[in-house]
């Protein structure tokens, strides 16, 4: 770096060095010391620099951009003084600023680690996914000088995740403890979907390098995608201790809090980051989701309006819209939606949401043809980015069919956990499970929660699988668990979900449709426990599931023959169980409770053994948090006309009827499998 004066003497060097050296341990003096530089050498950039440093580390931010601001305009090519220019700038909230700041100093120095740190935390903010990790890849190809670990973070850089995990693990025989090397492989195996292994690895990075922040804050990030929010609270305390105002931490943080129901916590986390942070589309959208939840309607489409705002591509806020059921789009909303889908550098994940949102907004106009055609693109973009074989759940059920049989059963009879909180929803999605959920939830015995992945979850521990491929010991291994196993498989699901219990209501409710498939595991770990199957119109079931965008999960959705199957593929297994276990399931026909809601609440309160209360039916009315799509729908007394809606599609659903097969001409009984 250039001196804006004369170089200074050996002393002025020394003094340098000192001030260089307080910056990590006491920035205020360190601040003090460059100030005493400077009236010895004024305008020295070296310790106008560290002045900077020193004013951002003590929280003086606009004080830092008055000292660094004319320093980087002077030392436009400088890497150090662009670095640090980008940092003030990010600290204090102007995150296009620092971006460019951050490529200025990488132009100089492409290598430059720290810069493509703070610019993938940038790009994070202002919603480019993509442009983020990009950086992320150069900053760890830029972190380390090992030829070997180069080559594997390029294979990162250039998407070929499954090419850095040859190489990495080649390197990790011969040098099994090399932290930057693990931390390289756990994100090459979350890239292609392992993130239980992922897990693995940055834990064992971890044991080896404590300090290591970059890998603590990708094992958060991983132990969120998994569902186990709060030991991802636990990693980001620690990073928070460290840097309390990072807004990637505290961004994840928010979320993390509301996906176990401390929605107040989250939403001012939210609130606190979008103050200093204004210009992050991604985080006014998951604001959105937060207020979603517990009802602020007209805030959520402010916060998801904002996200649009600034960013118009960003479809996921657009779908987001859509989502809320009860918004509708004006004609410049969909002349803006249309001019995005256009664009040719569209991400496949934009395209996809955009498409989602304009078959909800022309559905809403009446316009079925063009609603359709959209719906089928959205659906055909997100088929081709997952992996999903129709074939393991056919193969999953007939497998239950062998294993599960009336004779287990009973040899297996008062077996398990006694504890008769748990209060099972299940089904497929959009069959009217949340209508069941917060009619129930409105009895003063029974607290609402959220589709729970604990049931999952064990189910896949018990399997003994470590990926999609591998040989799975479930459900058969089922029948070889002892009485104290099936206790204890009780007791842990109840520890594990005493989080999501805000209330002294001795009932709760796990509304994850998906746990149909794990019944069996059900019964034999909670006897006493209330499971409810949710069952609607195959037809309006299937085609409402096809046409909505699950932010995760549900690959069975994105095709009108797969959601088919899958649904004859559900009636099928839950015929099995009301076989072997009769009347253990309670099943509720939505179209019945449409038509009749009074019966069929009283008919539900009965079947869970409470007595009637007039809150049950007056469901609307109960201003707790709702956790799926169909929150804003069920603060609205019972509509019919969702009812038969398919109707309006039904020239183009061909392929959904012949996929149900006679499940279609059955319902609401199941035929003969």
């Amino acid at each position: 770096m250039q001196s804006q004066t004369t170089e200074p003497s050996g002393s002025v060097a020394t003094a340098l060095a000192h001030a260089q050296r307080l910056l990590a341990i006491d920035p205020r003096l360190a601040a003090e010391q460059a100030m005493a530089i400077l009236e010895a050498v004024p305008r020295h950039a070296e310790a106008v620099l560290i002045l900077a440093t020193a004013l951002r580390l003590s929280g003086d931010l606009q004080q830092a951009l008055r000292v660094v601001d004319p320093l980087a305009r002077a030392f436009a090519q400088s890497p150090p003084i662009q670095l640090e220019h980008g940092r003030i700038l990010a600290a204090a909230g102007q995150t296009q600023a620092a971006i460019a700041a951050f490529k200025r100093a990488l132009a100089a120095e492409p290598d430059l680690a720290e810069a493509w740190r703070g610019l993938a935390e940038a790009l994070e903010l202002v919603g480019d996914d993509a442009g983020a990790q990009a950086a992320r890849a150069r900053q760890i190809k830029g972190g380390v000088r090992d030829p070997v670990l180069m080559t594997a973070a390029v294979a990162l850089v250039e998407e070929k995740p499954g090419e850095a995990e040859k190489i990495l693990r080649g390197l990790l025989e011969t040098r099994p403890d090399e932290p930057a090397a693990i931390r390289m492989l756990a994100e090459a195996a979350a890239r292609l979907g392992r993130q239980e292994e992922a897990e693995t690895l940055l834990v064992r990075c971890l044991e080896i390098a404590p300090g290591f922040t970059a890998a603590r804050h990708n094992l958060a990030t991983v132990l969120y995608r998994l569902g186990r929010s709060e030991e991802a609270l636990v990693q980001l305390d620690r990073l928070l201790a460290e840097a309390p105002r990072n807004p990637a931490y505290l961004n994840l943080k928010a979320a993390a809090l509301a996906r176990i129901g401390e929605y107040a916590q989250s939403i001012a986390i939210f609130e606190d980051v979008l103050a200093r942070y204004p210009q992050q589309p991604k985080g006014w959208m998951s604001y959105g989701h937060a207020l979603k939840t517990v009802g602020r309607s007209a805030d959520c489409v402010a916060a998801y309006r904002k996200a649009v705002d600034q960013a118009p591509s960003l479809g996921e806020a657009w779908w987001s819209l859509a989502n809320m059921k009860t918004y509708r789009f004006s004609d410049a909303d969909l002349a803006d939606m249309e001019g995005q889908l256009a664009r040719e550098d569209l991400s496949d994940d934009d395209r996809l949401h955009l498409d989602y949102a304009l078959g909800k907004a022309h559905e809403d106009a009446g316009r079925y043809a063009e609603s359709f055609g959209h719906y089928v693109k959205g659906a055909a973009l997100r088929r081709a980015q997952i992996h999903y074989d129709p074939a393991v759940m056919a193969r999953h059920v007939a497998r239950s069919k062998a294993a599960l049989t009336a004779g287990l059963f009973a040899s297996k009879a008062g077996q398990g956990c006694p504890a008769p909180d748990p209060i099972f929803i299940l089904g497929l999605p959009r069959a009217g499970s949340t209508l069941v959920e917060q009619i129930l939830a409105s009895h003063s015995a029974v607290e609402g929660t959220m589709e729970l992945p604990d049931v999952t979850a064990m189910a896949r521990r018990l399997s003994g699988a470590k990926t999609a491929k591998d040989e799975s010991a479930y459900p058969e291994i089922l029948a070889t668990l002892s009485p104290e196993d099936l206790k204890a498989l009780g007791e842990e699901f109840l520890e594990r979900t005493r989080v999501q219990r805000k209330t002294d209501r001795p009932l709760f409710i796990d509304k994850m449709p998906n746990n149909f498939a794990h019944i069996g595991l059900i019964a034999l770990m909670l006897p006493n426990a209330k499971i409810i199957d949710a069952r609607r119109h195959p037809m309006g079931c299937c085609f409402s599931g096809f046409k909505q965008h699950f932010a995760r999960g549900q690959n069975f959705s994105y095709g009108l023959e797969d959601i088919g199957r899958y649904y004859a593929d559900y009636v099928e297994l839950m015929a099995h169980f009301d076989a072997v276990l009769p009347g253990r399931v309670h099943r509720v026909i939505y179209e019945s409770m449409i038509e009749d809601p009074e019966a069929e609440i009283r008919a539900l309160l009965d079947y869970c053994g409470l007595p009637f209360e007039d809150a049950c039916l007056n469901f609307h009315e109960n201003d707790r948090a709702v956790r799926t799509a169909s929150s804003e729908q069920v603060r609205r007394p019972i509509f019919k006309d969702a009812v038969e809606h398919w109707q309006n599609y039904e020239s183009w659903l061909e392929p959904l009827k012949t996929a149900l097969g006679p499940v279609l001409s059955s319902y609401p009984a199941a035929p003969e499998f």
